[in-house]
């Protein structure tokens, strides 16, 4: 009887229960986190027409879509040499709202200036 004691108060001392065997731990494991997938991408392109300015595509693109006057520059000789120029890539509600303001812009000072959004 004394054996059987001394088997069961050592086992409760090392943290056995019925629950609890030998061969389980007591870690508790993380939840997975589930990254958020990032939005899908759109460019915003200007069209190159025989009308609009130079100077005013350079404006709107340092207006728009925060660029440097070199940058700008670069981005309109490519849609005056290409045809078309990407002026930035964007989530598509800021795309689309970029494109609206350039649209805008350019109707109010009544230049042909075109412009638009495509998945990049």
């Amino acid at each position: 009887m004394q054996i059987a004691l001394e088997f069961f108060t050592n086992w409760l001392k090392i943290g056995y229960t019925m629950a609890n065997t030998p061969n389980e731990s007591n870690t508790v494991l993380k939840p997975a986190v589930a990254k958020p997938k990032l939005p899908p991408m759109f460019k915003v392109i200007l069209l190159n027409d025989d009308y609009t300015p130079m100077e005013f595509v350079v404006e709107c693109i340092e207006r728009f879509f925060n660029k440097s006057r070199e940058q700008a520059t670069q981005i309109m000789l490519k849609v005056h040499t290409e045809g078309m120029g990407v002026c930035g890539v964007y989530p598509q509600d800021i795309a689309e709202t970029k494109m609206n303001l350039v649209l805008n812009y350019a109707n109010e000072s009544q230049h042909p200036l075109q412009c638009v959004v495509e998945p990049a």
